[in-house]
């Protein structure tokens, strides 16, 4: 094995692309599972997220393509013979823009299809033929259905993030495609973590994998800097203002668990200076790639996300990771982390833990098999708590430095005098006395008494019906003889 690019036995058009993209020394998991796949071996690869699992497995499939690339416009010349699966768009759209990085200067073709966006562009690209396919399970099938993708000639087969895919129920989905896939392929699994299903789906579709794990199963990447802060759940803007301007922070990633939390989020935090976008799966396709750029750019200083973004998006230079909120799944925490302290570049990650977030942290603490210790959160005493950008002075309300707009001294108190009340009338206070006789009956007791009292014209009287049966008196006399 070698750890060298230059070394590898790649063919001229890749190996110029690899060097145009600054590629040198290749990380452990492309260090071992490089030359497995270009033997045509089945992979099941555990790696820490961020450490190259894209170029891990897309070079060596490139390579042994290169023996079907052809300049031919004919479409039939162009079938698609690998296909990638992802669980995200996020992550299927940065995978599908490597690729094509890889392959700039062959025939090869490559193209991407995920739901949020219309399906005639992609379409078009399909029935121009690709040769790698990079796909999300759902818009797949809707492709297959509509008979835009034929995928009888597929060799090779990537499941990335293979472990978030059946945590958003997309087994059934991948079963499906599956099955319409040749039985004779090279199929390759890549995950951060490997659970009992994993190995499970594992067993029922890779024939003889070689297994590969560059690191333990579940761990987090040593270059990361971990924190967990107990602190209130009115007081986690606060902590994170603190700690961002603690550390001179310019970017992070701020994860929550709830779409509706994540907007909610987004909006506080902007009134209160910072610059922030939200990422969510309730955003369209469109809104979520604007995001993204705007904070790939730097235009953005927050990206308050779900999960949504925490698998496989790679962006550099990514200082911090905040868990706003503590994830419910322990595998999450792996993934979210691992956004920062990429490609060997160190990290911080700090988690707010609630009073109700005991049960998570424990959890996390079990899969990632380390001691966590809470810290207290410190608070600087002299800056108010922070508000939602607005300041009530009893009168009105303003907002905090706003020019001309500082609060007026407080009016003196006028006296009142009391109000005068309305002299009484003795006649309400004399006892009740009755006008009737004292020998007068209450009207109840003359109706008993045969009395009748004045009937309302609207009550009817009650109907009389005759008996069905007469009791007769019957006399006898004693006929018995003395």
């Amino acid at each position: 094995m070698t750890s060298s690019f230059s070394n590898l036995s790649l063919a001229e058009p890749l190996a110029r692309a690899v060097a145009e993209m600054g590629y040198e020394t290749m990380t452990p998991i492309q260090e071992q599972a490089i030359p497995v796949v270009l033997e045509g071996k089945d992979v099941m690869g555990a790696a820490q997220t961020g450490t190259g699992k894209t170029a891990a497995f897309a070079l060596p499939l490139l390579q042994r393509m290169m023996k079907h690339e052809n300049a031919s416009t004919s479409p039939a010349r162009h079938p698609v013979r690998a296909l990638v699966l992802l669980p995200t768009r996020e992550l299927a759209d940065q995978v599908a823009e490597q690729v094509k990085l890889y392959a700039k200067y062959t025939n090869l073709r490559s193209t991407v299809v995920f739901g949020g966006m219309d399906m005639k562009p992609q379409t078009l690209e399909l029935k121009k033929g690709v040769e790698v396919l990079v796909a999300t399970p759902g818009r797949l099938l809707d492709h297959i259905e509509a008979k835009n993708a034929v995928l009888n000639q597929v060799e090779y087969v990537v499941l990335d993030e293979a472990d978030r895919m059946l945590d958003i129920g997309f087994l059934p989905d991948l079963q499906r495609i599956l099955s319409y896939l040749p039985k004779q392929r090279i199929t390759l699994l890549f995950s951060a973590t490997f659970s009992p299903e994993i190995k499970r789906l594992a067993s029922s579709y890779l024939q003889n994998p070689v297994t590969i794990e560059v690191a333990r199963s579940n761990a987090t990447a040593s270059t990361v800097e971990q924190h967990f802060y107990s602190v209130g759940a009115d007081d986690k803007r606060r902590a994170l203002h603190q700690v961002l301007k603690s550390r001179g922070m310019k970017q992070a990633f701020v994860f929550v668990n709830s779409k509706l939390g994540c907007a909610r989020l987004a909006r506080s935090l902007e009134r209160e200076g910072l610059k922030t976008t939200a990422l969510h799966g309730d955003k369209s396709q469109d809104e979520r790639l604007k995001a993204l750029d705007a904070f790939k750019k730097g235009e953005v200083d927050l990206l308050v996300c779900t999960d949504v973004a925490a698998r496989g998006l790679d962006i550099k230079d990514v200082p911090a990771v905040f868990n706003f909120d503590v994830p419910f799944n322990a595998e999450d925490y792996v993934h979210r982390i691992g956004r920062t302290g990429r490609a060997g570049a160190s990290g911080l990650a700090v988690s707010f833990v609630a009073g109700s977030d005991q049960r998570l942290v424990a959890d996390i603490e079990k899969l990632i098999k380390t001691k966590i210790e809470l810290e207290p959160m410190e608070f600087d005493e002299d800056k108010p708590r922070i508000s939602e950008g607005r300041i009530n002075d009893g009168r009105r309300m303003y907002r905090e430095g706003e020019e001309g707009r500082a609060p007026r001294e407080p009016r003196e108190r006028r006296e009142y005098a009391p109000q005068r009340q309305a002299p009484r009338d003795p006649f309400f206070d004399q006892p009740y006395e009755s006008t009737l006789p004292a020998e007068a009956k209450p009207a109840w007791e003359a109706a008993k008494s045969g009395t009748t009292g004045r009937v309302s014209a609207n009550i009817k009287p009650r109907k009389k019906v005759a008996a069905l049966f007469k009791i007769v008196e019957v006399k006898t006399t004693d006929t018995t003889d003395a």
